[in-house]
């Protein structure tokens, strides 16, 4: 196994970073955003204040829970249900009154075999996460 780790490209989001801690801090915010998932994909999604369960149609169930926050700057997930370890976090800056930077690293402890056969489905995936991320609605979702 070895430590692989994948960084979104840096995305902007037209809010601040109260509003974006404060809605990304409480998964169960997300819910309402549930219906923009791919769902020839993902399915069973379960989601609370502090996890998220899914399946993933090729892979089967995967979740996530926060393990530490640190306000306005950081919300850090470890994986649940996975044969390996995975953490991930999300980095927030904001540059300006509603300019925030957001940035996802995820790393993962991967066997080889799976490292081949996910690498770069894991890279595109941490970015399309992170497009969809910038783009919720924050005011409403207060």
């Amino acid at each position: 196994m070895s430590m692989t780790s994948y960084e979104s490209e840096i995305k902007t989001i037209s809010s601040n970073e109260e509003v974006v801690f404060t809605v990304l801090s409480d998964l169960s915010r997300l819910e309402s955003m549930l219906y923009k998932l791919p769902t020839d994909k993902i399915s069973g999604v379960n989601i609370d204040k502090e996890s998220v369960r899914f399946t993933v149609n090729s892979i089967g169930e995967i979740g996530f829970k926060i393990i530490d926050k640190e306000p306005y700057k950081t919300i850090k997930f470890e994986s649940e249900k996975l044969p390996f370890t995975v953490n991930a976090w999300i980095q927030l800056k904001q540059v300006g009154e509603c300019d925030t930077r957001m940035k996802l690293t995820l790393r993962a402890e991967l066997p080889t075999m799976v490292k081949m056969m996910l690498g770069n489905k894991l890279g595109d995936a941490i970015n399309k996460i992170a497009d969809g991320l910038s783009r919720l609605p924050y005011q409403q979702m207060i």
